[in-house]
Formats: structure tokens, C-alpha cells, sequence
């Protein structure tokens, strides 16, 4: 399928863009009443467009399972569920490198929780192992079906049949810093909308700021930090980064190879920061939000975090290569275990988190990314110029999908780790091998 096919597809669910005030992009108005409920009187369940409740409400304790990094998210809506329902959730926190031999034991011994959120990419891999109860009737019966991000709902399908919704989206997008681009001699209100031109603003960035400032940064021993944020600059290009069954590595192109080289140029310049080429992933963010880097690609999730320490950040979508925009729909996804006894109840809290009540007044509320659509321009986004324009890039979004996703590329010494470590780092012609070599992986 071409880039203009998939963006076809994810366009047909987005509202139409326009331009507005000094943000310059948003979402045409939700087309569903997306008033909040009356909070003295909250629901007792999912509600559809008629106000019926969806599954069963009947105060049942429920399990879920999450990891880690969606913590606070996670908790929110547990928290707000709880609290409006006679269903009772109780949640466990899994740590980030716990999960896979969590998951995998409690499979093994029909022991997993009622509802279990993970990673978009691994999803595909614990659906084709059967941890999932199918949820296509369900999911088809929605009043906002259509509505729903696509990214999240195709990572849990297989063979048609859909075993998965949005738990938390995270996207990656482009922050600069106002302040060193200003010192720069930079506009403060302009980020790179090629790769040439954040290449050139690094270089500027660095060149101004003094030791302690670097002109970018990037996990540079991160396999799941680069997929997230360097597929993007391909995807804007045109080009896709995987074939269509997911089985073939398509990473030794023109527009893949500009890509190394720009960072290879960075790297060789001195306009990285210290530390980039060892950095693992558990604190790659942290130099931005430090305010020692000028301009790097970054998970939507952190850019709060940064604002709230005092960096004046500038947002935007990843540009393509010579222009264009894209954006890696990351985050979490969610279904009902094979091991559930309580699917209806499940479902409850499934359909009531999708609902336009829960998306807005807990996830866009609490300045996360709405996954239904039609939400993304919503009365807390209009009032927040940096969660305008983050929701705007949603559009442009794309999610790889292939079921050993995680092996070929997240896990560490992953055959893409080696190949973006021998293009930037390493003076090593063996882009075709080592491209192969994800190939190899991917198609077991």
C-alpha cells in the first residue's frame, strides 16, 4: 500500500484541517455532543448516542494490567472509573522490562488479568498467540466507530477479526528551544519542516550555545527511541519503512539513507550531545528537558514536562525528508484477556474509556492526546496552543504493524540497532546486510 493509500485511509477518520490564529493548525468541531455529564449524577456505564449502557455494570472486581511509563494515565482513568461505577478495577503497575515474561507466564497458566493494556508494536504478537478475546462485534457496535484511531485498532487485528482499542496514544513530535533558537540568531517560532533544515538549525544551535548547550540528541543505543522517532522523516518522504505483511525491512532506501547521513553529518560536527551514542533510552529526554539541547525529535508525553521545568519549547510534526510531516501513533492499546470471566463487565470499561465523557474530561483534560478524532479539537486544546498543534500531527500519524516487531527493532541489540549504529557511527558499508538482517527477523 503507498503513503497516499495509508494516509487516505487515517484522513478518512480525520476531520478537515484548517488554519486558525497564531497556532496555525486545527480540527474542524467534533460532530457528536461532547458535553460533559452531570457530576452529581455519573453514569453507571458506558453510554452510545441513545444513552444506553454498553456491557455490564454490576460490581464486579476487574484486573488490569499496564506498565510502567503509562502509570499516572493509567491511574486516571481507573481512578474516574471507579468512582462513577459499581465495577471495580483494580490495577497493577507491571515495570516496563517485567512485562513480556509477566505476560508470558501468566498465558502459560491461564492466569492473565481481565483487561491487558501493551505496547502498540508488541501487540500484534500477543494477539497471533491468543491472548486476546475477540472484540469485533463490540467494537463494530460502537455509535463512534468510525471515529476511533485507526493505529491502535489495526495492531489488534488479525485475519479481520479486532481484538483491541486505544488506551493511550503517544505520538512523537518536533520541540525546539525558543530561547537557545533566539540566542541562535534563529526565529523562535519556526522548527525544521525539512531535515536539512534541522540539520542546519542544530549546527546553529550548537555553534551559539556555549559547553553546556548541544545542538540535538538521541538515543543512539535505542532501538525503540529511533523507530519512534526517525521512522517519521521516511514516512514524510513518502516511503514506507516496512512491506505491507510486515515481513521486509524497506530501510536501505534514498530517503532512509538521507536520514542516517543527516545524523552521521550531526554526529561528526560535534552538534550532539554528550552521551547520545551510549544513551539506552531511560533518559534520553532529560537533556531537552534540561534545556542543554536546541532541537530533536520527542515523545508527546514529555513536552508537559519540559514546559513545566522552565524551557520555553516550540512544537511541531517531524518533517519528511524535503518536506511533508508525519508522526509515529505510539502508546498503548487495550483488550480483554482469553482468561477474563467477565468480558461484559470488561467491555464496560473498554466502551466507557472510548466514550466522548472519558475523553474528554479525563485523558484531553489532563493534557493527553484523545484517541477518537473528532475530540482532538476540544475545549481544554483550544486553550493550550502546544496540545493544539501536538493533536493537529494525529493526522499525519502511522503505526507499523508486524508481529515481531519488538525483536526486529525494539529489543536490545536489535538488527536495527546495529544498522543505525554502523550508518551514524561507524564508517561501515553494510546498509544491504544489515537491512536484510531486520528482514531476516521479521519474517520467522
Amino acid at each position: 500500500m503507498s503513503q497516499k493509500q495509508r494516509s487516505a485511509r487515517v484522513s478518512r477518520r480525520v476531520l478537515i484541517l484548517t488554519l486558525v490564529g497564531a497556532v496555525g493548525l486545527t480540527l474542524a468541531a467534533c460532530e457528536q455532543d461532547s458535553s460533559p455529564s452531570s457530576k452529581s449524577t455519573p453514569p453507571s456505564g458506558a453510554s452510545g448516542a441513545a444513552g444506553d449502557t454498553i456491557g455490564v455494570d454490576d460490581g464486579t472486581e476487574l484486573t488490569m494490567w499496564t506498565r510502567a511509563p503509562l502509570e499516572r494515565q493509567a491511574n486516571a482513568l481507573v481512578d474516574a472509573y471507579n468512582s462513577s461505577h459499581q465495577n471495580q478495577v483494580k490495577l497493577e503497575i507491571i515495570p516496563n522490562d517485567d512485562m513480556e515474561g509477566k505476560v508470558g507466564a501468566a498465558a502459560t497458566n491461564d492466569e492473565l488479568p481481565d483487561l491487558l493494556a501493551g505496547d502498540v508494536v508488541r501487540l500484534p504478537y500477543w494477539v497471533e498467540n491468543g491472548m486476546f478475546t475477540e472484540l469485533t462485534d463490540q467494537i463494530e457496535a460502537l455509535p463512534f466507530r468510525s471515529d476511533i484511531a485507526r493505529g491502535h485498532l489495526d495492531a489488534g487485528t488479525l485475519d479481520g477479526q479486532e481484538h483491541t482499542v486505544p488506551f493511550v496514544t503517544d505520538i512523537s513530535v518536533m520541540v525546539w528551544n525558543k530561547d537557545l533558537y533566539e540566542a541562535a540568531g534563529l526565529d523562535p517560532e519556526k522548527g525544521p519542516t525539512t531535515l536539512q533544515e534541522f540539520v542546519d538549525q542544530s549546527k546553529a544551535v550548537a555553534a551559539s550555545g556555549g559547553a553546556d548547550v548541544s545542538g540535538t540528541y538521541f538515543g543512539g543505543n535505542c532501538g525503540g527511541c529511533l523507530v519512534f522517532t526517525w521512522f517519521p522523516y521516511i514516512w514524510g518522504a513518502g516511503d514506507e519503512v516496512l512491506s505491507e505483511d510486515g515481513k521486509t525491512a524497506l530501510l536501505d532506501g534514498d530517503n532512509a539513507k538521507a536520514v542516517y547521513a543527516a545524523y552521521k553529518d550531526l554526529y561528526k560536527s560535534g552538534a550532539v550531545g554528550e552521551g547520545s551514542k551510549e544513551e539506552t533510552g531511560g533518559t534520553w529526554t532529560a537533556p531537552f528537558a534540561e534545556g542543554k539541547i536546541g532541537v530533536m525529535p520527542y515523545p508527546n508525553t514529555s513536552v508537559y514536562a519540559a514546559a513545566e521545568a522552565g524551557i520555553n519549547v516550540g512544537v511541531g510534526a517531524i518533517p519528511g525528508v524535503s518536506g511533508g510531516q508525519s508522526t509515529f501513533l505510539g502508546g498503548d492499546a487495550m483488550g480483554i484477556s482469553k482468561d477474563s470471566k467477565s468480558v461484559e463487565q470488561a467491555w464496560n470499561f473498554l466502551a466507557w474509556m472510548l466514550s466522548d465523557e472519558t475523553q474528554l474530561e479525563v485523558v484531553a483534560k489532563n493534557g493527553e492526546v484523545p484517541c477518537r478524532t473528532s475530540l482532538l479539537d476540544n475545549e481544554y486544546t483550544q486553550a493550550d496552543p502546544l496540545a493544539l498543534t501536538m493533536n493537529a500531527t494525529v493526522a499525519y500519524g502511522r503505526t507499523p504493524v508486524a508481529t515481531y516487531f519488538a525483536e526486529a527493532f525494539n529489543a536490545a541489540g536489535s538488527p536495527w540497532t546495529v544498522l543505525f549504529r554502523n550508518a551514524v557511527f561507524e564508517d561501515a558499508d553494510t546498509l544491504g546486510a544489515d537491512n536484510q538482517a531486520i528482514t531476516d527477523v521479521l519474517d520467522q
